[in-house]
C-alpha cells in the first residue's frame, strides 16, 4: 500500500509491563497492529520495533509512516511502575504547622478489621521529610494566622541543603483560600530555581484533607522523572521522523498535551488501562450492542476490568494503587478500572498448604514465560497455554517469536509433579485458577456494586484475553463475547478513539436544607473559567468541544460520595429541587435504594471539557455466511472432555460472515481465541469475533 493511497494516518502507542502495542489507523479507519517486547531498560526501543512491527502490516516503510501520520498518541505505565517501585523523585512537603502527620495517619480503615498482625502503611513522604509552616486559613477563607515567611524561607532552605528533588504544598482550607499557599509558591521559584512545586489547591481543590495531599505528594514526587521519560521519547519520536503532535493518554480515558502533564503527571497512573473501556465502547456500537458492557483486559502481568454502563465510561475517584486502604490514593477522577495480578505471563506456584496459586507474580518481559527461551523457568498461564495445546505451533507475533515447546514443557512439569496430575490437566487447572481471579474482579465491579452480569456483554481485549474468556463468560453467565481483531492491543486502540479530556474541580460545600446559591455558582464560574483557559491553550485538537457539569454529593452522613450531572450552573429553588431528585436517582441506580427524607450534602463541584479529535471513517466489511475449513487439527484439553482433536483457523483467512464452532481455536497475529464445545464465533463486518457462549437463560 503506497502512501498515497491510503492518505494521512494516526499512531498510538502502549506500553505495557511485558509487550509495547503500536496502533496505526488509516484514512478508511483500518487499524493495523503491531507488538513488540517492552524493553525496561531503554523504552524507545520496544516502541520503535513495535511501530515497525504495524508499518510491515500496512505495506509503508517506517520513515515514510512516520513522515504521513497526523497524529500519535502515547501511553505508559511508568508513572505507575514509579509509584509502585518507590523510584520517584526524593520529595519534601509543606503543611501546615500541627497537621504534618497527614499522610501518616491516612484515612479509612483495612481489608479485614480483625486482622491485627498486619503492619500499618508507611506514608508515601517520609514523616522526616515533611515541615510544618506557620500559618493558619479557617474554614470560611478568613486568615486565623498570618504567613509566617520567614519560617517559610528557613523551611526552604533546609529542602535545599537535604537535595529534595520535588516540593509539595498542601495547607489547610487552602481550597477555600489559597493566599498562603500561592505566597510559599512564590517564594519557592525565587529561593529553590528548578525544583518543580505541587500546590494542593491548584491539583485536586476538595475538601477531604488526606486525599488532596496524598495526590499533591504523588504529583510532585513524579514530576522529574516523568519529564525526563516524556522528553526522552518525544526526542526519540522525532529522532525516528515523527513531526506531528504528541498526545499523552490519561486516566481520565482521553488525552492532554505533554505541557500540561509536565505539571500534573499523576494523570499518567493507570493511563493505559482506562483506554480499554473506551476501545470497548467503540467497538460496542459498530455492533450496535445496547446493553452494559464488562471491559476485560488480559496483558502480560495484570487483569483489568471496567465497565461501560448506560452507553458511557464510569468514572470514580477511589483509585489506588495497590491494595485498598493501605496503598496509595490518587484521588484524580479516572475510569474505573480494577487490576489484578493474573496475566500471561502470571506465575503458578504452590503455597504452604500445598495449594495451587497463580500470580500476582509475573515473568515480565524479561525473562518471560519459560515458552519464551529468554531464561524463565517458571510455569506461566502462557506456557500452561502452549501445553494444554491452545497456542499455534509456528508461535506468537505473526510467527516472529518462536516459542520453545520443551521449555513449557519442563516448567508446567515441576507443578504437575507436586499436584499429581499430567501435563495437560495441570496446564487447564493453571489457567483456570488464573480465571477465578479475574472472575472475581469482575464479581467485585459488577454484583458488588448491583448488577447482574447475565445482563451484559463481555468484551475481551488483551493478548491472552481469548485463552479463557469463553470459560469466564459461562461462568458469570453472559452469553455474549465481543473480541475485536485486534484486541491484543485494546489500550492501544482506545487511544485512536479517544478526545482530549480534562477535569476541573473547585470545592463548596452546601447541604439541600441550607442551599449556598452564591457559593455554588462562584464555584461553578470558576471551574468553568479555567476549562475555558484550558481549551484556550491547546496546540491540538481544535474540534468540536463540550463542558460537562457534575456534583459530587451525598447523604448527610454518608462516607462516600456520587457524581451526579448537572443541567446548568445556575440553582433557583426548581433547579435545586431537580437536583436533589437526580441525586435520588442515581442513588438507587448504582444501591438499588434510595432515602427521600434525609437531607443531601455537596462537596465538590467539577467540570470535564472534552474537546474532539479526528476520528478515521470505518468501513464495514459485506457479511457473507460460510463455514470455513480448519487449516490443521491438533489435540486440545477441554474441562469435561480432555485432549481432543480440535481445528485451528487463521484468522486472516477468515471473511465477515464466517462462523466456527467450538472445539476450535482461531489465531490471529497477536492473539488466540479458544471455543470450547459449544461455543460459537462469527466474524462481523466490523472485524470482531461475536461468541455465543452457549449460555441460555
Amino acid at each position: 500500500m503506497e502512501p498515497g493511497e491510503s492518505g494521512r494516518y494516526q499512531i498510538s502507542i502502549d506500553t505495557g509491563g511485558t509487550f509495547t502495542d503500536a496502533v496505526v489507523a488509516d484514512c478508511r479507519g483500518m487499524l493495523r497492529l503491531g507488538k513488540a517486547l517492552t524493553t525496561p531498560q531503554d523504552i524507545s526501543i520496544g516502541v520503535r520495533e513495535a511501530i515497525e512491527a504495524a508499518a510491515s502490516e500496512t505495506g509503508v516503510a517506517l520513515p515514510q509512516l512516520l513522515a504521513a501520520t497526523d497524529l500519535l498518541v502515547y501511553g505508559t505505565t511508568a508513572a505507575t511502575n514509579a509509584i509502585v517501585t518507590r523510584n520517584v523523585a526524593r520529595t519534601a512537603m509543606l503543611c501546615t504547622e500541627g497537621f504534618e502527620d497527614v499522610l501518616l495517619f491516612r484515612e479509612g480503615g483495612k481489608s479485614n478489621g480483625h486482622d491485627f498482625t498486619q503492619p500499618f502503611p508507611r506514608p508515601y513522604v517520609p514523616r522526616r521529610h515533611t515541615f510544618g509552616v506557620r500559618e493558619r486559613i479557617d474554614a470560611e477563607g478568613a486568615v486565623a494566622k498570618p504567613l509566617d515567611e520567614d519560617h517559610v524561607v528557613s523551611i526552604l532552605r533546609t529542602v535545599g541543603e537535604r537535595k529534595f528533588e520535588a516540593l509539595a504544598v498542601c495547607l489547610l482550607f487552602s481550597v477555600v483560600n489559597s493566599a498562603h499557599e500561592r505566597r510559599i509558591g512564590e517564594l519557592a521559584a525565587a529561593h529553590l530555581p528548578g525544583i518543580p512545586v505541587t500546590l494542593s489547591h491548584r491539583l485536586l481543590p476538595i475538601l477531604r484533607e488526606f486525599r488532596r495531599a496524598s495526590a499533591t505528594a504523588i504529583n510532585a514526587s513524579l514530576r522529574p522523572g516523568m519529564a525526563r521519560h516524556l522528553g526522552r521519547m518525544e526526542a526519540s519520536l522525532r529522532e525516528l521522523g515523527y513531526s506531528g503532535p504528541l498526545l499523552v493518554s490519561t486516566s481520565t480515558g482521553g488525552c492532554m498535551e505533554v505541557p500540561m502533564l509536565l505539571e500534573q503527571p499523576v494523570h499518567l497512573v493507570k493511563s493505559g488501562p482506562a483506554m480499554a473501556p473506551v476501545a470497548a465502547r467503540e467497538y460496542s456500537r459498530r455492533e450496535s450492542e445496547s446493553c452494559d458492557l464488562i471491559v476485560c483486559d488480559t496483558g502480560g502481568t495484570t487483569f483489568d476490568v471496567g465497565m461501560i454502563r448506560d452507553g458511557d465510561l464510569v468514572r470514580t475517584r477511589e483509585t489506588w494503587l495497590g491494595p485498598r486502604f493501605t496503598g496509595e490514593l490518587l484521588c484524580l477522577s479516572s475510569v474505573d478500572v480494577r487490576s489484578v495480578g493474573a496475566g500471561g505471563g502470571s506465575i503458578a506456584w504452590m503455597d504452604a498448604a500445598g495449594l495451587l496459586r497463580v500470580g500476582p507474580q509475573s515473568a515480565g518481559a524479561e525473562p518471560g514465560p519459560a515458552c519464551y527461551g529468554r531464561g524463565g523457568t517458571d510455569a506461566t498461564v502462557t506456557d500452561a497455554a502452549l501445553v494444554a495445546g491452545y497456542l499455534p505451533p509456528e508461535g506468537l507475533l505473526g510467527g516472529r517469536m518462536v516459542l520453545d515447546v520443551e521449555a513449557a514443557h519442563t516448567a508446567v512439569a515441576k507443578v504437575a509433579a507436586v499436584l499429581g496430575r499430567d501435563l495437560a490437566e495441570t496446564a487447564h487447572a493453571i489457567i483456570n485458577v488464573a480465571g477465578e481471579t479475574m472472575i472475581a474482579a469482575i464479581v467485585d465491579i459488577t454484583v458488588a456494586e448491583g448488577l447482574d452480569p447475565r445482563d451484559c456483554t463481555l468484551v475481551a481485549g488483551g493478548g491472552a484475553a481469548g485463552l479463557n474468556v469463553v470459560a469466564i463468560a459461562r461462568e458469570l453467565g453472559c452469553s455474549r463475547v465481543l473480541l475485536p481483531k485486534t484486541a491484543s492491543g485494546m489500550s492501544a486502540c482506545g487511544m485512536q478513539f479517544a478526545d482530549i479530556v480534562f477535569e476541573q474541580a473547585a470545592g463548596a460545600f452546601t447541604t439541600s436544607r441550607d442551599f449556598d446559591r452564591a457559593r455554588v455558582e462562584n464555584a461553578l464560574a470558576a471551574v468553568r473559567a479555567a476549562l475555558t483557559a484550558t481549551e484556550d491553550s491547546l496546540e491540538s485538537g481544535r474540534g468540536h468541544s463540550r463542558t460537562d457539569l457534575f456534583v459530587e454529593a451525598r447523604y448527610e452522613g454518608q462516607v462516600w460520595q456520587l457524581d451526579v450531572p448537572l443541567s446548568g450552573d445556575e440553582f433557583g429553588p426548581a433547579e435545586v429541587e431537580a437536583l436533589v431528585n437526580a441525586f435520588h436517582a442515581v442513588h438507587e441506580r448504582v444501591f438499588s435504594v434510595c432515602d427521600q427524607q434525609s437531607e443531601l450534602e455537596f462537596l465538590t463541584w467539577k467540570g470535564r471539557l472534552t474537546v474532539a479529535l479526528p476520528k478515521k471513517n470505518v468501513l464495514r466489511q459485506p457479511s457473507q455466511h460460510a463455514r470455513p475449513s480448519a487449516r490443521e487439527k491438533r489435540a486440545a484439553f477441554f474441562d469435561g472432555v480432555g485432549l481432543i482433536h480440535t481445528g485451528f483457523f487463521s484468522g486472516r483467512q477468515l471473511s465477515a460472515g464466517d462462523e466456527i464452532e467450538g472445539s476450535a481455536v482461531i489465531t490471529e497475529p497477536t492473539t488466540t481465541i479458544v471455543l470450547p464445545p459449544g461455543a460459537k464465533a462469527t466474524l462481523s463486518g466490523g472485524g470482531s469475533y461475536l461468541i455465543d457462549t452457549g449460555v441460555r437463560a
